[in-house]
C-alpha cells in the first residue's frame, strides 16, 4: 500500500516539475524556483536561541544545494518550528508554517545526489523518507555527531559558527507528551498555529539569510 501510495506521489511530483512556471518565483510553485546555487555560499539561520552559520558546498551535492538555495533565497524558511531535537543525534526542521506552502512542496521532490562527503558532526543534510529513493523535498536535519545513515544521505554544508545553538533548544515533549516530529501530518495540514498549541516550547526558525 504504502508503495503504490509513493508511487503516485512521485508521479504527482515529476508533473509538478515538468510544468511551465507562470509569472515569477512563488513558493506555491515549486517548479518556479530554478536558481542554480554559487559554487559555495553561507546562509545564516536566527533561531529563538541564536544563530548559527551553514557553509554549502555546491561539488558536494548539487541537486542537494540549488534545491536548499533556492529554498533560502525565496525565504522558505522564515517563522519554522524545530520540531524534531534529539540531543547528540540530529536537529531537524523543514515543514512550512503556511499549509498551503507546506502542501505544495510536500512531494515536491529532487533526485538523489551521490553521497560525496560523510554524515560527520555539523553537516547538514535533507531528510529523505527511509527505504525509498528521490524523496528529497524540504526537511533538513544537521548532524550532532559523526551518523551512519544511508547512502543517500548525503550532506550539502556544514555548520561554521554557532553549534552551541543547538545543544540549547528545547528538545522535550509538548502536551500529553506527544513530540512534534511524530505528527508531521497535522503539522502540514494546520500550520504554525496548531504547532504553538500544541508543542508551545519549541524553538523556532525566524530567518534564514544569505550572506554576501
Amino acid at each position: 500500500m504504502m508503495r503504490s501510495v509513493l508511487a503516485a506521489a512521485l508521479a504527482a511530483a515529476i508533473a509538478v516539475g515538468s510544468a511551465t512556471a507562470s509569472g515569477g518565483p512563488s513558493l506555491l510553485n515549486p517548479a518556479s524556483l530554478r536558481a542554480t546555487a554559487p559554487a559555495v555560499f553561507s546562509v545564516k539561520f536566527t533561531t529563538t536561541k541564536g544563530s548559527f552559520v551553514v557553509k554549502v558546498t555546491r561539488s558536494w551535492t548539487p541537486r542537494g544545494a540549488d534545491r536548499f538555495y533556492n529554498l533560502v533565497l525565496n525565504h522558505f524558511y522564515d517563522n519554522q518550528p524545530i520540531y524534531r531535537v534529539q540531543p547528540g543525534y540530529v536537529v531537524q526542521w523543514g515543514i512550512s508554517g503556511k499549509p498551503a506552502i507546506a502542501k505544495a512542496w510536500r512531494y515536491a521532490f529532487i533526485k538523489d545526489d551521490p553521497a560525496r562527503h560523510a554524515d560527520t558532526k555539523g553537516t547538514m543534510v535533507f531528510a529523505h523518507a527511509l527505504g525509498y529513493k528521490n524523496t528529497r523535498t524540504t526537511q533538513i536535519f544537521v548532524n550532532l555527531r559523526t551518523n551512519v545513515l544511508g547512502k543517500s544521505f548525503a550532506p550539502f554544508g556544514i555548520i561554521t559558527s554557532g553549534m552551541p545553538v543547538f545543544k540549547a533548544l528545547y528538545h522535550g515533549p509538548g502536551l500529553h507528551g506527544y513530540y512534534a516530529y511524530n505528527n508531521q501530518p497535522q503539522m502540514i495540514k494546520y500550520g504554525a498555529k496548531w504547532d504553538r498549541k500544541w508543542f508551545p516550547k519549541l524553538d523556532w526558525i525566524k530567518t534564514a539569510r544569505l550572506l554576501p
